[in-house]
C-alpha cells in the first residue's frame, strides 16, 4: 500500500478527525497510487493517522475512510458502513417503506466520503461524487443490494462536482434497470420523480421537515413558492389550507410535473397556478405592480458552488430577500434557504438581516431551519451542514 506524508504541523484536523487532506498538507507520495486507491496517511513524525482515498487531480488530495491505520479496506468494511448508516435512519423512523423515500448514505458525515445513497421505494439512486467512491463503485453497488435487500440500483454522478476529481459525469444503471418514473409519499403526500433525468438524484430530501413546516402555517395565507421545482412546498401550502399558492420557477418541465403533483393529491382545485420565468425578475415585476403575500418560500439553486463565488452568492441572496420582504405583508412569513458551503448560518442570517433592513422592514426570526435527519452532520466535518434557512415574521398585522 501506498504511503502519503503529510508536511510539519499538518496532522492537526486530522487528529481531531475532518476527513479531508488538502494538496497542500502533502510532502510526499510514497508508491504509485492509482486514483482512488487506498493509501496509509502518515504524519511529519512518521505516526500512521489512517487509510484514504488518493485524488491526485483534485485539491482534496485524500479522503479517510478510516482514521485506524490497521483497519482494511475492502467490501467488509463497506457493507459495515452502509449497515450502520441504515441502522442510523431506522433509529430516528426515516427507514421507508415500499412508497417512502430516505437518504440512506450523507458522504463524509456517514464515514463515506464521495457517496451519496438516496431510497425511493425500492429503487436505490446513488451519486458517486470522489475518486474513491468511484473506485470501489462495483463493491459499493453490490454491498448496497446485500445490506437493503433491494434489487435496482441506478446512478447518478452527473454532478459538475466530478470534474475538480477528474472524472467524467456519469448517469445509467448499476444493478437492475432503469427505474422510469416514480411516486413516493412524505406526509401523506405523494411526489411524482424521475430518478434518471429530475435535479439531484430527483427529489430534494433535505426539506422534508421544512416542508411540513410551512404546511403548518399556510392556513388561509396566500403563499408564494420560488424556485418550486416539482412543487413541494406549494403541495404542503396548498394541504395545509392555503388561501392561494403561485409556483414559480425557471424550468416549464418542473411546473410541469408540479401540476401533475397536484392533480395526484387532488389539491388541483383552483388555489394553485404556476409562472415560468427567473425568480429574480418576477419579483421585481410583483414589487413594481405592488402585489403582495403572505407567505414566500425562498429555496434556490446553490448560489456559491466554491468558496471563490461567496462574494457573488451574497449579493444573490441579499437581492432576493430584499425583494421578497417589500412583497410580504405586514404580519407575513419568510421560509428563507442557502444549501451553498461557502455560506455558512452566521453569514446568511447576516444577508438576511440587510435584506429586511434595506427593505424598511422590522423581522424577527422565528426558528433557524436545518437539513432533515437523514442528512447527518459528523461533529468534526461542519461542512455537512450545507442546508441553513430562517423562519422570519415581519412585525404588525394581525395574528391569525
Amino acid at each position: 500500500m501506498a504511503t502519503l506524508h503529510l508536511k510539519s504541523g499538518r496532522d492537526r484536523s486530522l487528529q481531531r478527525r475532518h476527513p479531508w487532506v488538502f494538496s497542500g498538507a502533502v510532502r510526499a507520495v510514497e508508491g504509485d497510487p492509482a486514483p482512488g486507491e487506498t493509501v496509509t496517511v502518515v504524519s511529519a513524525g512518521g505516526q500512521a493517522l489512517g487509510r484514504a482515498a488518493w485524488s491526485p487531480q483534485s485539491q482534496i488530495q485524500a479522503r479517510m475512510w478510516s482514521f485506524d491505520p490497521h483497519e482494511e479496506i475492502d467490501a467488509g468494511f463497506f457493507r459495515g458502513r452502509l449497515a450502520d448508516a441504515v441502522a442510523a435512519r431506522r433509529l430516528l423512523g426515516l427507514e421507508p417503506d415500499r412508497a417512502g423515500a430516505c437518504r440512506l448514505v450523507h458522504g463524509e458525515s456517514d464515514g463515506l466520503p464521495g457517496l451519496v445513497v438516496d431510497r425511493y421505494g425500492e429503487v436505490l439512486v446513488v451519486q458517486l461524487l470522489a475518486t474513491g467512491t468511484e473506485f470501489w463503485k462495483e463493491t459499493i453497488a453490490d454491498a448496497l443490494i446485500e445490506v437493503t435487500g433491494l434489487a435496482t440500483v441506478f446512478e447518478r454522478s452527473d454532478a459538475e462536482v466530478r470534474r475538480l476529481e477528474g472524472l467524467p459525469e456519469r448517469a445509467g444503471p448499476l444493478r437492475g434497470g432503469p427505474p422510469g418514473e416514480l411516486a413516493i409519499a412524505e406526509h401523506g403526500l405523494r411526489f411524482l420523480l424521475d430518478p434518471a433525468g429530475g435535479h439531484k438524484t430527483g427529489f430534494y430530501l433535505d426539506q422534508r421537515d421544512n416542508r411540513l413546516r410551512a404546511r403548518g402555517l399556510a392556513a388561509g395565507r396566500e403563499v408564494l413558492d420560488c424556485f418550486s421545482f416539482s412543487g413541494g412546498f406549494a403541495l404542503g401550502a396548498l394541504a395545509g389550507g392555503a388561501a392561494s399558492v403561485l409556483a414559480v420557477d425557471s424550468s416549464a418541465d418542473a411546473l410541469a410535473l408540479a401540476r401533475r403533483n397536484a392533480q395526484l393529491n387532488g389539491l388541483d382545485d383552483g388555489r394553485f397556478d404556476t409562472l415560468e420565468g427567473d425568480a429574480f425578475t418576477l419579483l421585481r415585476r410583483f414589487r413594481d405592480s405592488r402585489r403582495s403575500f403572505d407567505l414566500i418560500v425562498l429555496d434556490p439553486p446553490k448560489f456559491a458552488p466554491t468558496a471563490a463565488r461567496v462574494d457573488k452568492a451574497t449579493r444573490a441572496y441579499k437581492d432576493i430577500n430584499l425583494l421578497a420582504f417589500k412583497l410580504l405583508r405586514p404580519g407575513g412569513l419568510l421560509l428563507t434557504f442557502s444549501c451553498s458551503g461557502g455560506v455558512d448560518a452566521g453569514l446568511f442570517q447576516k444577508i438576511v438581516a440587510g435584506a429586511a433592513l434595506d427593505a424598511g422592514v422590522d423581522a424577527a426570526i422565528l426558528a433557524p431551519l436545518a437539513q432533515a435527519g437523514d442528512h447527518p452532520v459528523a461533529l468534526a466535518f461542519p461542512e455537512g451542514a450545507y442546508l441553513k434557512g430562517l423562519l422570519c415574521r415581519v412585525a404588525g398585522g394581525r395574528v391569525p
